[in-house]
């Protein structure tokens, strides 16, 4: 990809402003808001009180507030249930009217110039003139713009966010599907491996079943990427296992892909933590589509 693209996302937003945003934010989520800083993006998970996940998201701050970005489905249950107590504190907190723009390319150098955007020494975000920038990778910079902003026009700008989103599940990045929402402990997605839970920061809702998956080493699933030859994006998300001469349940994909000029579809899916990766898979209720396990660009030791 020689070309810098341009991804109008689906994404959606999560602000919250006002004095108590840092202690109310910081008991809700499984990141250590100390840690952020105007430089920097983190992620983090938002949990009910089982542990279990309501949304992953990119974590940042912007001028006066912080931004949760995430899928339609997480920020929808995500911002009712941070609203849910939000009244006894100083905090307001709503759906974010900014667009989220994702740019991708294998050179953003002289765009990034262009629109003036510059992360200085290990920095992943930066403020510019019309909003925030986060530089995932170096391939992949996300952007968060006002109403003024517009596209340069040495940029191709797509129809759909299909290499986006399979960027991003190249990169294991974690995302859930309205299926998926409630579903999954934090360690299960492998927010830990993108350093995304804080076993440090003290009390949040969920914690206790995140800590306990960690010290007593109840976690035994994990996330992994896979990939196959199919005629579109899986209706139905259900993947099975061969045992023998028997299929059995495997998992369910939590995102997934497809690429037109491909017929590749990627997608993410939790499964047993001890699956054998040469392992191949079938989609339950569309069998002729077989997926097999790529490598995870990140370790799941815990440290």
């Amino acid at each position: 990809m020689s070309s810098v693209y341009a991804c109008p996302l689906s994404h959606k937003l999560i602000s919250l402003n006002g004095a108590d945003k840092l202690s109310y934010l910081h008991g809700q989520i499984t990141q250590d808001l100390n840690k952020l800083t105007n430089s920097n993006y983190l992620w983090a998970g938002h949990c009910s009180a089982k542990g279990k996940l309501w949304g992953v998201f990119k974590l940042f701050a912007h001028q006066d507030s912080y931004y949760l970005a995430g899928s339609d489905a997480e920020v929808e249950k995500s911002l009712a249930e941070l609203k849910k107590y939000a009244v006894f504190a100083r905090v307001d907190i709503s759906a974010a009217s900014q667009r989220l723009i994702g740019l991708i390319g294998d050179d953003l150098t002289e765009i990034l110039t262009q629109l003036n955007i510059n992360f200085e020494d290990d920095a992943t975000a930066c403020d510019f003139s019309h909003g925030k920038a986060l530089k995932l990778a170096s391939n992949r910079v996300l952007l968060m713009v006002d109403s003024q902003f517009s596209v340069p026009d040495n940029v191709s700008t797509l129809d759909t966010d299909a290499p986006w989103k399979q960027a991003e599940i190249l990169a294991g990045e974690p995302q859930l599907s309205s299926e998926a929402i409630g579903e999954y402990v934090p360690q299960m997605v492998n927010l830990h491996a993108i350093n995304g839970i804080s076993f440090k920061k003290g009390c949040y809702t969920g914690q206790e079943t995140v800590a306990r998956m960690k010290y007593l080493g109840k976690n035994k699933r994990a996330m992994y990427i896979v990939t196959g030859q199919s005629e579109g994006l899986l209706s139905e998300p259900d993947l099975e296992i061969q045992l023998g001469e028997n299929w059995r349940r495997a998992g369910k994909l939590i995102t997934q892909s497809f690429d037109e000029q491909t017929n590749r579809l990627t997608g993410l899916v939790v499964l047993p933590n001890d699956t054998d990766v040469t392992q191949v898979f079938r989609a339950k209720h569309t069998p002729q589509v077989e997926l097999s396990i790529l490598p995870l660009p990140y370790s799941l030791e815990d440290e």
